[in-house]
């Protein structure tokens, strides 16, 4: 499966984004990356089977200024409503808050988090879980707390500190395409965590409907 990925801001490497994503290459995945976004089109989307967002709303690491226009908020809608998947990983869920297209099609945003903590992870809905991760597991992470539109989304993930219990993981349809969440992953020993490897490989097959 080709799967095309937007990463790299201030606080989130890309190359973070790489080494945590590349185990899963040995299971037939096959990672396209983008680290500026003056790099992206809506041909080299096209190209792709789904695409994993894993960048706030900053055009890299060394230029904040925010990148997804109305226009690239449309192009996103379209891919998905064409048939394709969209992966929307821990910081692609930061900095979009303002941007109405991309809001209605993910169904949430971050709004913030404490300090990294202790985090557990439990499936609400096993039904979506594979087998590894059907019991949870635990993470130092940061928690994040989300803003969510409820009518629009499927929680089948939580996750749960001493600060409160908050969606970790969703999953919606639009047209004939398909969207996931899934926030924790801001250290590489989360996102190479055995457990979570497995949770991106099920939402992967997923939102690629593979």
């Amino acid at each position: 499966m080709k799967i095309g990925v937007i990463c790299d801001d201030y606080w989130h490497p890309g190359t973070l984004i790489k080494a945590g994503l590349e185990p899963l290459s040995e299971l037939g995945f096959s990672f396209q990356y983008i680290h500026h976004a003056s790099e992206w089109s809506p041909a080299w989307m096209e190209q792709q089977d789904a695409v994993v967002l894993a960048k706030s709303n900053q055009i890299s690491a060394s230029d904040k200024t925010p990148w997804l226009t109305e226009e690239i908020q449309q192009q996103f809608r379209r891919y998905v409503e064409g048939g394709k998947g969209l992966l929307v990983l821990h910081a692609g869920t930061v900095g979009y808050r303002d941007q109405p297209i991309f809001f209605e099609l993910v169904g949430g945003v971050f709004q913030h988090h404490p300090e990294a903590c202790p985090v557990k992870i439990a499936y609400t809905d096993k039904a979506f879980g594979l087998a590894e991760v059907q019991e949870g597991f635990s993470v130092h992470d940061e928690h994040y707390f989300m803003e969510v539109t409820d009518e629009r989304i499927q929680v089948f993930m939580t996750s749960g500190s001493e600060h409160g219990t908050q969606p970790a993981g969703w999953r919606r349809e639009q047209g004939k395409g398909r969207v996931c969440v899934l926030t924790p992953g801001h250290f590489l020993p989360v996102l190479q965590q055995q457990e979570y490897q497995a949770a991106i490989q099920n939402a992967l097959h997923w939102v690629g409907k593979a």
